[in-house]
């Protein structure tokens, strides 16, 4: 198992764990997972990590089929600027490796947003903490284990 389902288990949070088979050439690994799992894509969220002005790591959770608005983050985070992470930082940050971040059981707490447009989804899934491993659950479960916000941070 992976931290993220280990720290769900533990919590007795309600999930559900998907798995499929990663292709290594796909070219999004977040629209590979809608693919293969067969869900809509707006149930779908990639975990990607941006750094602010003053070198502060933040956690995005976006859906897959669009993309992170950078100035919308930073508003939401009360910084003056965001840019995407360097990725070995996220990597050490985090204890993933990129295409398989999840913002569940990070090895750092660090300050997590999930864009607003999860609430309306029954349940949405996310990287379980490896490529071509997905937990499924409500948006307000996700964002009750990683002390997240909601906020208007995803573009189409």
């Amino acid at each position: 198992m992976t931290p993220a389902i280990d720290l769900l288990k533990k919590a007795k949070a309600e999930h559900r764990v998907h798995s499929y088979t990663h292709d290594p050439k796909a070219p999004s690994y977040g629209l590979e997972a809608a693919e293969k799992l067969g869900l809509e894509p707006a149930r779908v969220f990639k975990t990607l990590l941006a750094a602010s002005e003053k070198g502060e790591l933040l956690v995005a959770v976006v859906p897959v089929a669009g993309s992170l608005d950078l100035k919308a983050l930073a508003h939401a985070a009360g910084v003056k600027k965001a840019d995407m992470a360097d990725p070995q930082a996220a990597q050490r940050a985090t204890g993933y490796l990129l295409g398989g971040i999840s913002p569940l059981g990070q090895k750092k707490r660090l300050r997590t947003f999930i864009d607003d447009s999860a609430q309306a989804q029954p349940t949405i899934y996310v990287s379980a903490g490896r490529r071509g491993l997905e937990v499924e659950l409500a948006a307000s479960v996700l964002a009750q284990h990683t002390q997240a916000q909601f906020a208007a941070i995803g573009r189409d």
